[in-house]
Parts: structure tokens; sequence; C-alpha cells
């Protein structure tokens, strides 16, 4: 998910950059806005993430054209959120390829995925339609595929699941480029929010494998050299265990979502409260990383309904989060809202007893209720994974009392 609330004084698309990672690799990124990859070799143009909508994508266009006329020949979703999707087709690609598991994502929860994230940032989709959805792949791939754009070669790989399920990266061998998406940030805090957090970890040992000269990450400058990389990749890896072995320690002293979510912040607060979208992503994340410590394994469906029922199982910390942060109740499919991205205020009856929903209402909220909500998985469907060594309850704690220190 993109950031578009942080700075008030930038509109998304604001102040845009393209940098040069490597022989015919760029990086184009613009101020509340996903990042977008650009690989030109001698047969055409490979994009990397759409932008969030055709318009945003033109000004990515326009640059490109000040470096080839080559056409684009493909568009690699790394994978199924709205802000990197929504502008696929002002590229007029040849094909649109993502991971069989992102399709998955897109065919189960691109509606929602779009109801939620334009009504959370109506400024970044402005313009497009109440029944827009997710742009749909015309090519899947299980694990990985190598393109050849003549001069160049591209490898796709689905290197386990992360920030999502079915996050695909783009390796450039020849240049040591390698574009992460929003598997890696660096300028600002990870969305969690559809997260493995058990895994993401091990799809971060597998980038740092390749090891990369230069990496674009899912927003913001890129990482240039091997130390910058470096230091992407690990702050990345700070701050998702962090945020999972601090919830987990919640869950194991039996503390509620509330709780959890002032203590995990209190632990994320001092390393990475400055970072872009940072208090705008963080009740996502502390409820994905509550649903995992209690074992739910697949991240459950984001709704206006569940984003509101968020709002009011951790309603105690509310006023400290910035507009947009949560979903208002209105329907963007209904009616494109006229908004200012700020929630509706809680009730004011004089008395510090609220009507809310409890945490364990909202826990049981996230348990697979329906056959439309569940993912029909079986083992094929994910990459195979290393046994993952399993930490006990005191080990849990005395990380989280470091990072909270």
């Amino acid at each position: 998910m993109a950031d578009n609330s942080n700075n008030s004084s930038t509109a998304p698309g604001d102040n845009p950059r393209f940098e040069e990672l490597g022989r015919g690799c760029y990086a184009y990124s613009a101020d509340g806005c996903s990042n977008t990859g650009v690989i030109v070799g001698e047969r055409g143009v490979l994009i990397v993430d759409a932008q969030a909508t055709p318009a945003q994508a033109e000004n990515v266009l326009e640059k490109i054209r000040e470096k080839t006329d080559k056409p684009v020949k493909v568009l690699a979703l790394t994978h199924f959120h709205a802000d990197s999707t929504l502008g696929a087709s002002a590229f007029d690609p040849g094909e649109v390829i993502a991971s069989d598991l992102t399709r998955r994502m897109i065919d189960t929860r691109g509606h929602d995925e779009f109801r939620l994230a334009s009504n959370r940032f109506p400024d970044l989709f402005a313009g497009l339609p109440g029944n827009t959805v997710v742009t749909s792949p015309t090519m899947t791939i299980a694990s990985s595929m190598s393109i050849d754009l003549g001069g160049l070669e591209v490898r796709l790989m689905h290197l386990g699941r992360g920030h999502t399920m079915g996050d695909l990266v783009a390796w450039v061998p020849s240049n040591g480029v390698i574009f992460a998406g929003d598997l890696v940030q660096l300028s600002a805090a990870p969305y969690c929010g559809d997260a493995h957090l058990a895994d993401w970890p091990r799809a971060l040992d597998r980038i740092t494998a390749f090891r990369p000269s230069a990496l674009m990450p899912g927003r913001g400058r890129s990482a240039i050299g091997s130390s910058a990389v470096a230091t992407a990749i690990e702050t990345t890896r700070d701050f998702v265990t962090t945020l999972r072995d601090g919830a987990a320690a919640c869950v194991d002293q039996g503390l509620g979502l509330r709780d959890t979510f002032l203590a995990v912040k209190d632990a994320l607060e001092p390393q990475f409260g400055t970072k872009k979208a940072f208090a705008e992503h963080l009740p996502f994340n502390v409820a994905r990383a509550y649903d995992e410590a209690l074992g739910l394994d697949q991240p459950q469906l984001w709704t206006l309904e569940r984003s509101a029922d968020l709002q009011d199982a951790i309603s105690v910390a509310i006023e400290e989060l910035p507009a947009g942060s949560f979903a208002q109740e209105e329907d963007p499919m209904a009616a494109q809202p006229e908004t200012d991205g700020e929630t509706d205020a809680l009730p004011d009856d004089g008395s510090d007893e609220r009507d809310l929903v409890s945490d364990s209402d909202f826990a049981a909220s996230l348990a697979l209720g329906s056959e439309e909500e569940a993912l029909d998985l079986s083992a094929d469907d994910i990459v195979p994974e290393e046994e993952a060594v399993a930490e006990d309850a005191e080990d849990r704690e005395k990380a989280f009392a470091d990072a909270r220190a």
C-alpha cells in the first residue's frame, strides 16, 4: 500500500525521480506513489509494477520515452495491491505476468482491495470509477521464468511468502539489479496487513543471496551499492521481526489486541516512527501480527467493515493516529466519496465507557467464515520452505523486551 498522507504539502505524483540502477535498468519513484521498475532491452521494455492509476502510469511513460521508443513487451506485477496494479492499461503491454498465488489473491480479494484502498487514500486513486477492479494477469508462473529482452535477461521469481503470499521479484543478473517490490522498504514502513511474517525473513535471505548491487524497494529512493542494499534489507528485517516477535510475546502473555497495539507501537516507534506511512499502516500491521501469533496462517480478507471493527478494537489509541489510518464507513463502490481522509470522530459522552468491539470479537471475526473468503490452496501452490526453528515464549519475551529497551 502506498503512503499518501504523511506529508500534506505534497500530492501523489509530486517530485518524480527516474534513477538509473544499471545498464538498461531504471526506477521511477514519486511522492505518495509506489515505485515502478523499467528494464530496457534491444527488443523492448519490461515494466515492474504499474502505479495506482493510468494517469500516474503516463508519468512513467513520459520518462521512458526520454530513454527509448521501444514498446512495452511485459508488465510484471509483484503482488496484488491496488496501488501497484491499477495503472496497467496505460502501458498497453503484450503480457501481464504475476505469480499463480497473486492471481488467486486478485480473484478473491481484488474487489475489496480497491474499495478499502481508495477509501483510505482517495487522493491516490482520484478519477477512478467506483467499479474499478484490480488488474488481472494474462500469464501466471508458479516459481520462476526467464525473459530475454534482447541483450538483457530478466528472471521473475517467487522467493516465498512475505509481503503477500505471492510476491515476485525481478532479477537482472548481468547488472546485479533486483526489483523487490514491497518485500523491501527503506524510507517507508512496510505494510504487513496481508503478510506472512514468519516467512518474510527467509524471502529476504534469498534476496541477499543474489548479492545485488542495486535494489528498487516498494517506494522511495532505490538502494545503490552493496552497502545500501544490505541496509535496506536489514531495515526491513528489523521491522518485520520486531513486529512479529512483539505481537507473539503479547499473545503469550494473554494481552488483548488493544494492549498489543500499544506495546508493539512502543517497540517500533523509536527506530521506525519517522518512516513514511508508519502510523497509517500500524493498525493493520499489528492486527495481522496478532492474528499470526494466534495461529491464523492465512491473512484474512480486509473489507471496509473489518477496518471499522479494527478502529473500534484499538480506539483507545486512535487520537494518536493521523487521518488515513482507517477506512471511512462510506462505500466508494456506491459513489465516489468526497472526503478529506479524516476518520469519523468517536462519540464523546463524557465517560470512559465506550461501545467497542472487544479484542476477542475482533479476533473471532478473522477466522475463516465462508468459502468465498477462504483460499483453496494445495501443497503444490506454495513454494516449499525449510522448517522454521520454533521460538518458545521466554525467548520471544526477551527479544521483545530488548526491542523496547
